[in-house]
């Protein structure tokens, strides 16, 4: 018999690590270690899940279920099933499908432990009794609107203060950091002009600047970003350590890409993923592949990053990443691009190695318009 089952109620859950693949469930280690199958485990209920401290959560991808946003996890059936777990002392953890009966699926083979999603009433199996009891204990209309309310549509603000595109153009000088940029340049791989440009996109060349999913400094490291690369918390907003691990990250970013042969293309998707993640930027290019598109062209694949906005692209069997914002992914990687352009013809250069070719010209929006709508037509679902 599967695990536990629960298959969701009015207004409920999800969460999804979009870097790893599915893990075992707890249900499953815990046959593995008593040497039982599925077959023959016959109880699987609430505290065997507070025993194993997870419970597993499937869903659908979208803005108001699950997505990620900025390395954040978000989407009200994420923030629903995210306090029903805290209540029961376990932690969450998700996954995405294209549909619901990929859900159900999941479901009968005890993949997940319940479904996150808007349901018409309760279902739950029948043997599990703790489990539901615990639900209707906890589920309470006005904290379930309280947590709708909180879970707003984000727009990635910063909280900064500007200082000027170029301090001094006369003399060559783009920021008061250009030192820093030059001697870790090298370190990811680019010209220091171009870090500068990405400086100036993400925090308008200010130190002390945050954004409103918690990134911080000059080129606006997420948290769990400085954690992996090993910045102390005393010094995330330090100039010298933030621009440092900014460059080992966009060389770790980049090596993504590394069947990108063209440098210059292989920075618009580099900068793609630092802006909307790697794995979204690979289903894009996924879905350039299923168009007849090339994936390795940021031309051929930003409409598609534009398109992961839309159900019938993010919901695709083969999208492993589910809802992007890609608006935002698509103009940041055209403002930086043409802000380096900008610094290339008019800063003195200081880099080592001879100066790149000019940019290549970047898409206007009424060629992107047309881009999305020839994609839109050339992909056969």
């Amino acid at each position: 018999m599967s695990p536990l089952r629960l298959i969701g109620l009015v207004s409920f859950f999800v969460l999804f690590s979009a870097c790893s693949g599915r893990k075992s469930s707890p249900a499953e280690e815990q046959r593995s270690l008593f040497g039982e199958s599925a077959d023959t485990l016959q109880f699987y209920d609430l505290h065997e899940i507070q025993s194993s401290g997870t419970i597993i959560a499937g869903t659908l991808s979208g803005p108001d279920t699950y997505y990620e946003y900025h390395g954040k996890e978000m989407g009200v059936q994420f923030e629903l099933a995210e306090a029903f777990a805290g209540s029961i002392g376990v932690r969450l953890q998700m996954e995405i499908s294209p549909d619901t009966a990929s859900l159900l699926q999941k479901l009968e083979r005890g993949d997940i432990d319940f479904i996150a999603l808007e349901m018409p009433e309760w279902k739950t199996r029948k043997d599990e009794t703790l489990l539901r009891a615990a639900i209707a204990e906890w589920w309470d209309p006005e904290r379930v609107r309280q947590i709708k309310d909180s879970e707003h549509k984000p727009t990635y603000t910063v909280r900064r203060r500007m200082r000027p595109v170029m301090q001094d153009a006369a003399h060559g000088i783009i920021s008061a950091y250009d030192d820093l940029f030059r001697r870790y340049s090298s370190a990811a791989g680019w010209d220091w002009r171009l870090l500068a440009a990405q400086c100036y996109q993400e925090s308008g060349f200010d130190p002390q600047a945050v954004s409103s999913m918690g990134a911080m400094g000059l080129m606006q490291l997420m948290p769990a970003t400085a954690d992996a690369l090993g910045v102390p918390e005393d010094k995330r907003f330090d100039p010298e350590h933030n621009i440092s691990a900014a460059a080992r990250y966009i060389r770790k970013v980049s090596q993504s890409f590394a069947d990108i042969q063209d440098g210059e293309e292989r920075i618009r998707f580099t900068l793609a993923a630092y802006n909307g993640g790697a794995g979204h930027v690979q289903d894009a290019q996924l879905l350039a592949r299923k168009a007849g598109k090339n994936p390795h062209l940021w031309q051929d694949v930003a409409p598609f990053i534009l398109l992961l906005s839309e159900p019938r692209y993010y919901r695709d069997p083969d999208v492993l990443y589910g809802y992007m914002r890609g608006s935002e992914t698509e103009a940041y990687v055209r403002l930086v691009m043409e802000r380096w352009s900008q610094y290339r013809g008019s800063a003195r250069s200081f880099s080592h190695g001879s100066t790149p070719a000019p940019a290549k010209r970047s898409l206007q929006d009424g060629e992107y318009k047309s881009q999305v709508k020839t994609a839109e037509e050339m992909v056969n679902y």
